[in-house]
């Protein structure tokens, strides 16, 4: 009689990533398997239980693993650690009815939908007759996640107002964006060789009408049920969300006490660099909106696509072999120019596993053609290099020596934000970032993420705005309040602020890891190098930060304090 083999933590892990895959070919289109270009998820409640089922039996097979001999390496007990602490978050969120109301501006199942078309590849035509059959599963996606809200609407689980009218807005732009009458996915199938142009077209007007199908269910039954719904989802939900984005079970007045402490900081620094660029100015952002029109700027969305190009492609030739030591595979990433209707905040998508794919950062436009410089820089150092792009790169170079999970799915939202704040603060300790405008643009952007602990925590669990502040003392933060304070500590245009609001509101907990997730880096640089004195080498600290896989922050001080 055969045996069952036992697998150690990062086979069980591993093995998750295979039938999850098989579930969810979004994630496997990510990770660059073939097999997946043609399929959808299902989105249903059926489609979520199943995933939740697949969580729980691996937490049971982790069980027997952790019991095994060799268990507990280091490499096996990291990656143990990761898988538990990730499915149990997943499964509180799941346990909690939260995936019947996913509805926002970002980061919900119909943006995945839309978003994995932009990186399947088209070079053949075997690759778009993949692509047709994908846009032919879309109708059937897209009405498995309207019964997943309509389920929540039978439950009075309800999404927020706000969240659920810009989705409405977003799906009317993927209907027809520009008057043309076609769709944003015909549009996508339009580039397609002409030996498929009928099947392509067939398939991408399918799409549209089940995007125009989901936008009419939203605007008339899903958007009138939720009208006078709470926008915020108060202290329970909140804690929920943010120890799913976090990997941490957090002390969150201690993280808006410290949202506030930054906050300050930032505006001593801010103030500063700002009379250098215009003497006398009232307030930082006074000079901010001065260089919006007399600073430094690139006119041309191709033109500035190249310049970020080019910003990241400096950035390697100067960090590689000095700072870090990059492998050929992640010395290349490209960057790209986002799809309408996308939110306003630019982002990066990680490299396939094979690197066929490579890394990308994406910068929205939103009908803009003339970008100025000062708020582009640290943006890329965050986004591309050394932000995301090395990190996340790098894991996949090296996920041989983790496990599958650890290099690509495993991760959590804070350790890579946090990393990637990390390397706009390395860029500006490096020298980098001497230039006035772009180091007022830094400390802007620094300061966009202490106002997102503050606003995020603030509004969602409606605290009361501190004595000190110079913005309403003592009164209770609602988001109308946070757009407010948010619009005036931020040089970003009103359309931005507005995303980014929306944003906060459809996924709380998720914009705290940033500031946190970056003092969780620099708390374990600063261990490590007390550690080893003056034999502290950087470069060699970053590598084996950037070559251990994911961690929640619960874990991720002291993982980096041992290097």
């Amino acid at each position: 009689m055969s045996q069952t083999k036992s697998l150690l933590p990062r086979e069980v892990a591993d093995a998750y990533v295979d039938e999850l895959i098989a579930l969810d070919p979004i994630t496997g289109t990510y990770l660059g398997v073939k097999e997946s270009s043609s399929r959808l998820p299902d989105l249903s409640p059926e489609g979520q239980e199943a995933l939740a089922e697949l969580s729980r039996g691996t937490l049971a097979r982790l069980d027997e693993a952790e019991r095994l001999p060799g268990a507990d390496s280091d490499i096996e007990r990291r990656c143990a650690r990761l898988l538990r602490e990730r499915l149990t978050a997943a499964l509180a969120v799941h346990e909690a009815d939260e995936g019947l109301r996913t509805v926002g501006n970002l980061g919900t199942p119909v943006h995945s939908v839309r978003e994995v078309f932009t990186v399947m590849p088209t070079g053949t035509d075997e690759d778009w007759a993949a692509v047709a059959e994908r846009l032919r599963a879309v109708p059937a996606t897209l009405s498995g996640y309207r019964d997943s809200l309509a389920l929540g609407l039978e439950r009075k689980l309800y999404a927020g107002p706000r969240p659920t009218a810009t989705l409405v807005e977003q799906l009317t732009e993927w209907a027809d964006g520009d008057g043309s009458g076609r769709g944003w996915f015909e549009d996508f199938a339009a580039a397609g060789p002409e030996s498929l142009r009928s099947e392509l077209d067939e398939a991408g007007r399918a799409a549209t009408a089940a995007v125009v199908e989901l936008r009419d269910w939203m605007r008339d039954v899903y958007a009138p049920t939720v009208e006078g719904a709470p926008n915020t989802v108060g202290r329970e939900r909140y804690a929920r969300w943010s120890r799913y984005y976090n990997g941490t079970d957090l002390d969150l007045d201690e993280a808006y006490a410290y949202g506030w402490s930054e906050f300050h900081r930032i505006l001593a620094e801010m103030r500063q660099e700002a009379e250098r660029i215009l003497p006398g100015a009232e307030t930082p952002w006074v000079a901010l909106a001065h260089l919006d029109e007399h600073g430094r700027h690139i006119e041309g969305v191709d033109e500035v696509r190249q310049w970020l190009q080019e910003l990241m492609d400096q950035a390697i030739e100067a960090l590689d072999g000095t700072h870090f030591e990059l492998a050929e595979r992640v010395r290349e990433v490209e960057s790209c120019i986002a799809p309408p209707g996308s939110a306003a905040a630019p982002y990066y998508t990680p490299p396939s596993e094979d690197f066929s794919r490579p890394g990308r950062t994406w910068l929205p436009t939103m009908g803009q053609t003339r970008f100025p410089v000062y708020d582009l820089v640290s943006t890329w150092y965050h986004e591309g290099v050394p932000g995301h792009h090395l990190q996340l790169a790098q894991w996949t170079h090296v996920a041989g020596d983790l496990s599958r999970y650890q290099a690509t799915i495993g991760g959590v939202s804070a350790n890579a934000e946090g990393w990637a704040l990390y390397a706009e603060r390395l860029m500006d300790e490096l020298g980098f970032l001497t230039d006035p405008e772009q180091r007022l643009g830094y400390l802007d952007a620094q300061m966009m993420r202490a106002a997102r602990v503050i606003v995020d925590i603030g509004m969602h669990l409606e605290l009361e705005i501190p004595a000190d502040s110079p913005f309403h003392p003592g009164e209770r933060w609602t988001p109308e309040l946070a757009q407010e304070f948010f619009g005036a500590h931020s040089s970003r245009p009103a359309d931005f602020v507005e995303s980014e609001m929306t944003r906060y509101l459809t996924i709380p907990g998720q914009a705290i890891g940033y500031k946190l997730g970056e003092r969780a880096w620099l708390l374990g640089r600063d261990n490590a190098r007390e550690r080893h004195g003056d034999a502290f080498d950087l470069k060699a600290w970053h590598m084996a930060a950037l070559s251990q896989g994911s961690l929640g922050l619960d874990d991720l001080v002291e993982e980096l304090s041992r290097l």
